[in-house]
């Protein structure tokens, strides 16, 4: 089965937020205005609709795939399961649930949904006429992960083994019919939060196993120990691959003290039979999503030696079964490698692999060079694959019957949609879906140029700009320019629904990949090892400076903005330049000194200074945004989730308060029960756009100075 954790090295997750909404006020739009029927409009929130996840039956006959949408009642996204042949005709409604697998013998979909208990269960549906749906687990803790046996008589997945911390002490026994207050929460534990949890339930993470009929789990593993590898202590997927003959389940891992390691895990065997576990890997490092071959004699996955950069890429390794020759398949490729899948004659493997924002599929042989299956300025994911039945020893794709993959592919102006193609040279991805056909049809997007220029030091950064859709290059416009999170993730060639809109009332749209972004090389990325903010800095500002060259700019309304990663940054910016003329700042860091006692990411922030603050609070303090908000004359909008753990509202608070005692215009805006972010719901993902774009509508810069409008 396919993989379904993304490498976990990014941590600041930049908030997707549906950008929509009408012209800020102020900004001259009329011709938006005249076309508002063919450019997008914040009602297109409510019509859009996104898919995932696709997997395609072991005959390859049926797709079923996740779909998405907007519930306007209850403002929230909706997803369900649909279904259509491989070419794409009769597609169905499903049922209501996620993550769905198909059964080996492909008479079966397990997915998740929720049951009885008011959680997310398991449940399996038929998939002859009948269609009948069994609930298969009723367990207290929601199960993480499923994967089907190879004879699909079983299925094993991960839950969670609460193991509480208790400390009673003796009290006076309260008076007849008085109120006391409850106990405190007992913490022993560093990562006790995480966001989109809150207080973290203390426990283990184990593996389970359930037949497919249903009825009792049976705990496999156990102990202080968890199954699923952890960044930072934070819960994520639990990764297995079965062998085979179905006897041994290979899985990731770390069998020791969960609370006090930084990017640490192991692949383990587990003998089904006699409850056995060994180690696989031998050296200490961040290793996970194991596959084993179809043959069962290797395992392929993901992971990095234990270093102490700031930043380390994950890349494609295999090793034996017995934890023997280990092998880098790909550290001349230099790229982020994903979505791994064997050839069906063990020859090597299929993945995904970033470049300069793009994605496509390579195949990547045990030895031998590594070739292009797709190629293309675009997204394009590998979900799953049929077919393929090896005819012969060796010779990777020209050796075996062509095997059939599906995934997702997105566009500069193309929506997320179902694809279909073979894995061999040169394949051309075939869509199978247009859920966004009729909304996009009679709309005019937004252009969006290929963008590459030079930093101070000569370094080359790539980025793009998406133009309104009446664009004249005779005329200027104001810049809108977004940062990413991360901040080790990138800017890519999929559709922004964000962006776009933001074109459709007049804007000019700058997003780059400063150093520090994932898709141009481990050095790249490494840029700004211990000194974040640094030379990213010095990159974004470079990007402005090469689109105001061009003559497009109306330099006295330009606004910088950006969450997570984006909010460090945009924080940083407006402390070391005016040239803006307001900042939309959303779930920032401030302050690194307290974010290390307030986030749900303590071993991550403190991986950014080569020695803690205590020791030398140094680097700490020069690299804080709030260190330099004596220079600040940018009016900045302030805007953060009241629930975020990642980058939590003290961070934004802090901030507030300096620029509120300095008498710069600012404005806080805190989001009622919202995490990390500020879009969970439909209406707070409108309403970010809304108050940024009537926020930079307000402002421009005359004369060195921020007025109002």
């Amino acid at each position: 089965m396919p993989q379904r954790q993304r490498f976990p090295a990014v941590l600041f997750i930049l908030s997707a937020v549906v950008a929509l909404a009408g012209p800020p006020s102020g900004l001259q739009a009329a011709s938006t205005l005249q076309v508002a029927d063919t450019v997008l409009t914040a009602a297109d929130l409510l019509r859009y609709e996104t898919v995932s996840d696709p997997q395609i039956s072991p005959d390859g006959r049926q797709v079923v795939y996740t779909r998405r949408w907007v519930n306007t009642k209850d403002d929230r996204w909706t997803t369900a399961l649909w279904i259509m042949d491989a070419d794409g005709s009769r597609q169905r409604f499903l049922t209501e649930g996620s993550s769905p697998r198909w059964s080996p013998d492909g008479t079966r979909i397990l997915f998740m949904a929720e049951g009885d208990q008011e959680t997310s269960q398991l449940f399996v549906r038929w998939m002859d006429d009948e269609g009948a749906t069994s609930q298969i687990t009723r367990t207290e803790e929601a199960p993480r992960n499923p994967t089907w046996a190879p004879d699909g008589r079983s299925i094993i997945f991960g839950a969670l083994v609460p193991d509480p911390s208790d400390w009673s002490v003796e009290m006076p026994s309260a008076p007849e019919g008085a109120t006391w207050a409850e106990g405190p929460r007992v913490i022993e534990d560093l990562h006790y939060r995480q966001d989109y949890q809150g207080f973290m339930r203390r426990g283990f993470i184990h593996l389970f196993q359930v037949p497919a009929e249903g009825g009792a789990a049976r705990q496999l593993t156990q102990g202080e120990w968890n199954v699923g590898s952890r960044f930072d202590g934070l819960v994520g997927a639990v990764n297995v691959s079965f062998t085979p003959d179905g006897g041994t389940v290979v899985f990731d891992g770390w069998q020791g003290d969960w609370d006090s390691v930084y990017r640490r895990s192991h692949l383990y065997a587990l003998d089904l039979a006699s409850g056995d576990i060994r180690q696989i890997t031998s050296t200490d490092g961040f290793w996970t999503n194991p596959v084993v071959s179809p043959d069962g004699r290797q395992v392929a996955f993901l992971g990095y030696p234990d270093q102490p950069d700031t930043y380390s890429q994950p890349y494609l390794h295999v090793v034996d079964l017995d934890g023997s020759g280990m092998e880098n398949l790909t550290a001349e490729l230099d790229r982020l490698v994903a979505d791994i899948h064997w050839a069906p004659d063990n020859a090597g493997l299929y993945a995904t692999v970033t470049h300069h924002g793009t994605r496509n599929i390579r195949y990547i042989p045990l030895s031998g060079a590594i070739q292009d299956v797709t190629t293309g300025n675009h997204l394009v994911s590998l979900s799953s694959m049929s077919g393929g039945a090896a005819t012969g020893s060796g010779g990777g794709m020209s050796g075996a019957r062509e095997p059939v993959a599906v995934g997702i592919r997105t566009a500069p102006q193309a929506p997320p949609d179902v694809v279909r193609f073979p894995l061999r040279p040169g394949a051309s991805p075939e869509p199978l879906t247009e859920v966004n056909r009729t909304l996009l049809s009679s709309m005019r997007l937004g252009e969006v140029e290929d963008l590459w220029y030079t930093s101070a030091d000569g370094t080359p950064v790539h980025g793009w700009v998406v133009k309104p859709p009446d664009f004249d290059p005779s005329r200027q416009y104001p810049l809108l320019m977004e940062i990413h999170g991360g901040p080790f993730s990138d800017y890519n060639v999929g559709f922004n629904f964000n962006y776009q809109a933001w074109a459709a009332m007049g804007y000019l749209v700058l997003y780059t990949n400063p150093r520090g972004s994932t898709s141009y090389g481990e050095e790249f990325a490494r840029g700004i090892n211990f000194r974040y903010p640094g030379v990213d800095h010095e990159d974004l500002m470079a990007g402005v400076d090469a689109v105001v060259e061009r003559g497009w700019v109306d330099t006295s309304r330009m606004y910088v903005g950006g969450c997570s990663g984006g909010g460090v940054l945009s924080s940083w910016a407006i402390g070391h330049t005016d040239r803006f003329a307001a900042a939309a700042v959303r779930c920032p860091v401030t302050n690194w000194i307290s974010m290390f006692g307030q986030t749900d990411i303590p071993f991550f922030t403190q991986s950014f200074f080569h020695q803690p603050f205590w020791e030398d609070p140094t680097e700490w303090l020069q690299q804080s945004s709030i260190m330099y908000v004596g220079n600040v004359t940018t009016p900045t909008l302030l805007m953060t989730g009241e629930l975020d753990l990642r980058t939590p509202m003290p961070q934004t608070e802090e901030f507030f308060a300096a620029l509120k005692y300095r008498g710069v215009p600012t404005r806080m805006l805190r989001f009622h029960d919202q995490y990390h972010g500020t879009g969970t719901r439909p209406s707070n993902a409108i309403r970010t756009i809304l108050y940024m774009a009537d926020w930079y509508g307000q402002w421009e810069r005359v004369g060195g100075e921020a007025v109002r409008r």
